[in-house]
């Protein structure tokens, strides 16, 4: 292993153990990491949507056995979520457009998702209602394709509408939002199988990594942040991720 491949499995490795604890794979992580890296827009899609595979599938895994998760909270979301997130993993983006793009939306939540945590003083406050399923659908369709075009996974783009509209406490969304991210990536994959020899040959390596952080994350988030705290961070990781991608 070479240090370049190291350096980039500790990242990786940290980078998944933070979005893990918040419900998130980390895919819009891992394409900032690689974004820095020089990687090119394919390499970093099928990458990122690979480790975020593993990393939802362990979150979702802990978030089960935990019992945090409620199944009807996610299958509305999931139903067009899996053949949208198809159809944009099929779709390649030029670099000009797919970065500012993927940045753009990352602030837009990060700033949604501090609101729900630092400024919103009654948040929590009111009993979280069960999302509508006519806007589920809506919702699970467009943050579909735009994941799986970018290759972020969509639980990103779902956590700050789901505290915004007070469908689920930060608990429960991390739980809805790591089982849609897993659905959504491994749609999105399949969409872009015409890109899978972009994928780099040290993938191996950065799966073991992401599969430590993941079900370390994923172990703290569980069980021991509080909602505030995990909003804070999530909030946080957007606005940083969002900022370097469009800079």
């Amino acid at each position: 292993m070479n240090s370049e491949t190291l350096l980039l499995s500790i990242a990786f490795l940290i980078t998944a153990l933070v979005y893990a604890a918040v419900g998130q794979a980390g895919a819009s992580g891992y394409i900032a990491i690689m974004g820095l890296a020089g990687f090119g827009p394919l390499a970093m899609k099928t990458t990122a949507l690979s480790l975020n595979l593993l990393v939802a599938g362990i979150g979702t895994a802990l978030f089960l056995r935990a019992g945090r998760l409620s199944w009807r909270n996610v299958w509305p979301f999931a139903i067009l979520g899996f053949p949208f997130s198809m159809l944009g993993g099929a779709l390649h983006l030029p670099e000009r457009v797919y970065f500012p793009l993927v940045g753009v939306v990352l602030i837009f939540s990060a700033f949604q998702m501090a609101r729900t945590a630092f400024l919103d003083k009654t948040a929590g406050a009111d009993a979280p209602a069960t999302p509508p399923f006519s806007a589920a659908l809506a919702i699970g369709a467009v943050i579909g394709f735009i994941s799986g075009t970018t290759g972020t996974g969509g639980g990103v783009f779902l956590a700050p509408i789901i505290l915004t509209m007070n469908w689920g406490t930060a608990r429960q969304t991390a739980a809805t939002t790591a089982v849609y991210n897993f659905i959504n990536s491994f749609a999105a994959l399949i969409g872009a199988i015409a890109a899978w020899d972009q994928i780099p040959s040290t993938l191996p390596a950065w799966l073991v990594a992401v599969a430590v952080g993941g079900t370390v994350g994923a172990y703290i988030g569980s069980r021991y942040l509080s909602d505030r705290w995990l909003r804070g961070i999530l909030s946080i990781l957007l606005l940083m991720t969002g900022i370097k991608l469009v800079f």
